[in-house]
């Protein structure tokens, strides 16, 4: 297996985003996690309930010795650490982690789904996915991410990407 390749999303509409993101980075290092790869941040429209501020999403690549569904619990885990509280499906948050991939591991768990269900069809999800790791096929369709973001109508995306220094 290919060290890496492991693709983690993350969002945020409320607070300071890009501090929220950078301290959800120091949170990962601290456990099992190196990051490779950082996108850019992407500002975007809110994605379902819409009367929320605008969102900034990015994407980073991990190296780690967590499984899936370990890793899973450290972001859950990171997201309650940083203040995230569901108000509502697809509302205004502080900090939002989603792990997009996993290598080229296909799970099917009703905590888990891999790869994330909704990656195909969400422009604020390829566009950093794209950035950081354009030629990485998606394991169901066998698509790459560069493939896929051709594909995708450009619906969330607002403004320019912002460099994440």
């Amino acid at each position: 297996m290919s060290k890496g390749e492991v693709f983690i999303g993350l969002g945020a509409n409320l607070g300071n985003p890009r501090e929220t993101f950078d301290a959800s980075l120091i949170h990962l290092e601290a456990d099992k996690c190196q990051i490779l790869k950082k996108s850019s941040l992407y500002p975007s429209h809110p994605y379902g309930f819409i009367d929320q501020p605008d969102f900034l999403n990015a994407a980073i690549e991990i190296e780690t010795s967590l499984s899936p569904l370990n890793l899973l619990k450290k972001l859950q885990d990171i997201e309650k650490i940083l203040g995230k509280k569901v108000i509502r499906e697809n509302g205004p948050r502080v900090i939002d982690l989603d792990l997009l991939l996993y290598k080229k591991i296909i799970l099917e768990k009703e905590c888990l789904k891999l790869p994330h269900p909704s990656i195909t069809e969400r422009d604020f999800v390829l566009k950093p996915l794209f950035e950081i790791a354009p030629n990485f096929l998606h394991p169901v369709n066998k698509y790459s991410m560069k493939s896929l973001l051709g594909n995708v109508k450009e619906r969330y995306q607002k403004g320019k990407t912002i460099p994440w220094e």
